[in-house]
């Protein structure tokens, strides 16, 4: 059994909170430059252009990559063996954030009821996802997710015989009703099987794989590069401006299902694909 101070675990959420907002990965910020050298507009040419310019602003550890810094989605794969210690896992997570979002001076994003509204003050609480894996370490992924995006997501449950293409034309759809507001090009997360509540967990874990990796069963690789042909043939474009990059990646996470349904839900992200993640 090995022991984790759950001090530990605040301060690393509040270090990858920070930086998270303000550093994307060298996968999304090389992506990003190869769709701009594809684009022929003028003016989709130069929003990739600003868009590099917000990168480079948000890396001199300033101004965030957003105004929307995000509500903080944590996910974390513990150890069986291991043991935490000095207090409260969940206290320390949103210890964690909320040291992160004073810290960082970033935007109190969370409000404590959908109705009544009162803001927080400290971007807490955050969404938790735990997993329990072998082993003795815990990994902690943290992506701040704008809302910005986050309400453009659509889940439905499909009947089977709906098939591949219900369900492309379904994830299609999405994109194009969501159109400029998620701030193209966008990331598309993509859940597939399970049930009502895994399906959208999968599409929003589906965000978190590197832009350009592909799903390793050929036949959803085969539909990610399918349906990545079919959401740039929109035409939506960068910020919604028109042009040839409407979306950067279609990633897509599948699981086992019900005789009866075919649970399928799209999670979408801005270009600002924002996590980190650290070993403990």
């Amino acid at each position: 059994m090995r022991e984790i101070k759950v001090e530990q675990v605040s301060d690393a959420i509040r270090k990858m909170f920070i930086e998270a907002n303000h550093f994307l990965g060298d996968d999304v910020k090389d992506c990003l430059k190869a769709c701009a050298g594809r684009e022929e507009s003028e003016l989709a040419k130069s929003v990739f252009e600003s868009i590099e310019k917000n990168i480079e602003i948000a890396e001199e550890g300033v101004f965030p990559l957003c105004q929307d810094t995000g509500m903080a989605c944590i996910f974390m794969e513990i150890g069986q063996e291991v043991h935490f210690t000095g207090g409260e896992l969940y206290e320390a997570v949103n210890e964690g954030v909320r040291q992160g979002c004073l810290e960082g001076y970033l935007r109190q994003t969370i409000v404590e009821d959908p109705f009544r509204r009162k803001n927080t003050g400290d971007s807490t609480p955050a969404d938790i996802n735990i997993e329990i894996v072998p082993g003795d370490k815990v990994k902690i992924v943290l992506a701040p997710k704008g809302f910005g995006s986050e309400n453009m997501s659509r889940i439905a449950m499909l009947p089977p015989a709906a098939g591949v293409e219900g369900a492309e034309d379904f994830i299609v759809d999405a994109v194009r009703q969501a159109g400029g507001n998620p701030c193209p090009p966008i990331i598309v997360g993509v859940g597939v099987g399970g049930n009502f509540n895994k399906v959208a967990l999968m599409a929003k874990k589906a965000l978190l794989r590197p832009v350009g990796s592909h799903n390793e069963d050929s036949f959803y690789a085969e539909m990610e590069e399918r349906l990545l042909e079919k959401i740039n043939a929109l035409g939506i474009g960068p910020q919604g401006f028109g042009g040839k990059t409407t979306a950067l990646a279609v990633n897509i996470i599948s699981a086992p299902t019900h005789i009866a349904g075919m649970p399928v839900a799209v999670n979408i992200n801005c270009h600002v694909s924002r996590h980190r993640e650290v070993i403990l």
